[in-house]
């Protein structure tokens, strides 16, 4: 592809800045799997610190970050309940089922939202027969739900019915920072009903590398034991924790710039012939809509051809996010072939 494509397949494709990269060579460096790497020490901390949680552990990747959560809450044979969509069991290669041995129990919705009533429908009667249910996943903001954001009083209330029921509540937060600048809602604030929270720096905060793990410190240290199993533990990780922090103090307030190209980028689509969408599902950075020809690949084979990457993720649903390295001239681009393509 030409070096100014436009890519809006994910918003996982972005790179480091200049000044990120100045902050990765001048990061002092240790060996993290001796205990010594100062600079990931000061990532984890500094998460902690904003998600108010005791303890966080920096991992390489999100999945890692979901995977050690089950692995620590639940035991092989336990059930997690999560949404449909829930990222974990979409597109994590199965890896609760694989290696720490839960099977899950789906709640449906439209939008990657669900109510206390649902999380009661689907926990198990205490049986000999039955899978102890035993972890609730909420997922902020939701992927397959369009981005869509959870209110904080939602996110209470499903907790407290977890509580009840003796789940243990996990926050998949890899979007979590867009759900922090949508509605000013405090990271911190998000995370405190939950008993661990997975982050990402790798998608709208633009680093390389690099998700995390937070919760109570002895669950945490129970997680950095999981970590070395899997082959997670890096030497010179500093490196990348120096990205992430770098992504934290410079990338959080410039999301909304993300969000309002999305909205411009949706009110476009709106206005295309051939083309559909939901407005009201696009809350943050993601941007899903319906191609009325049903050949959303050939659609995006087209688009292609303009030097614009959007992905097809059916025969009718294509995806568009908006991330740093995409910005207004590049949606308009993007709006532009979008037009010219679906008339063709």
């Amino acid at each position: 592809m030409p070096h100014d494509t436009v890519d809006l397949r994910s918003d996982t494709v972005t790179r480091p800045t200049a000044a990120m990269h100045d902050a990765m060579r001048s990061a002092p460096l240790g060996d993290d799997v001796l205990g010594d790497e100062p600079t990931v020490l000061a990532l984890q901390e500094k998460l902690a610190t904003m998600l108010a949680k005791e303890a966080a552990l920096f991992v390489p990747s999100g999945t890692m970050a979901n995977l050690l959560a089950c692995r620590c809450h639940c035991e092989p044979g336990d059930e997690i309940i999560i949404h449909e969509g829930g990222h974990i069991i979409n597109y994590e290669t199965s890896a609760f089922a694989a290696i720490a041995g839960c099977s899950a129990r789906s709640i449906p919705s439209a939008d990657g939202r669900f109510e206390p009533d649902d999380i009661a429908k689907h926990i198990r009667a205490r049986n000999c027969h039955f899978a102890r249910s035993r972890m609730l996943v909420v997922e902020n903001t939701s992927n397959t739900g369009g981005g869509t954001v959870w209110p904080l009083d939602q996110a209470h209330r499903v907790c407290e019915t977890a509580r009840e029921h003796g789940l243990a509540r996990h926050l998949d937060g890899a979007r979590l920072w867009n759900a922090y600048i949508a509605t000013g809602t405090s990271p911190a604030d998000y995370a405190q009903p939950f008993d661990t929270v997975s982050t990402c720096f790798s998608k709208g905060l633009g680093a390389p590398v690099g998700s995390a793990l937070a919760g109570p410190k002895d669950l945490i240290e129970r997680a950095h034991r999981y970590r070395k199993m899997l082959g997670g533990a890096m030497r010179q990780s500093g490196l990348l924790a120096a990205a992430a922090i770098h992504a934290l103090d410079h990338h959080l307030d410039r999301l909304a710039k993300d969000h309002a190209n999305a909205r411009t980028l949706a009110k476009a689509i709106a206005e295309t012939p051939g083309l559909t969408i939901d407005l009201d599902r696009v809350e943050t950075n993601i941007v899903y809509f319906n191609v009325e020809s049903g050949d959303a690949p050939a659609l995006q084979a087209k688009l292609e051809q303009h030097a614009v990457r959007i992905l097809a993720l059916g025969p009718t649903t294509m995806r568009a996010v908006t991330h740093l390295d995409a910005d207004q001239t590049g949606i308009a681009r993007a709006i532009k072939a979008l037009r010219t393509c679906a008339a063709a």
